[in-house]
């Protein structure tokens, strides 16, 4: 079973769209991904800010930065 994960970014970050790109087959195949706004919360604003995308298993806590390619993906969901 997929563990639930949330990405972390913020409208309009390219960098942000090229993670979703990234993640849809594995969504598609039934990874739920929470896409989180950063710009909402200022917390989550000051700790991911200049590191967005981050991936973060929510069963874990662990982060993966970006960049991140399909093969890390999978090892990440591991």
């Amino acid at each position: 079973m997929l563990p639930e994960c949330q990405l972390f970014g913020t409208l309009g970050c390219h960098l942000c769209e090229m993670a979703e790109a990234v993640l849809m087959p594995f969504v598609q195949h039934g990874l739920l991904v929470e896409l989180v706004d950063i710009a909402e919360d200022d917390v989550l604003f000051e700790r991911y800010g200049l590191v967005i995308p981050v991936l973060r298993r929510c069963d874990t806590g662990a982060e993966m930065d970006w960049p991140f390619e399909a093969e890390q993906v999978v090892a990440f969901l591991q």
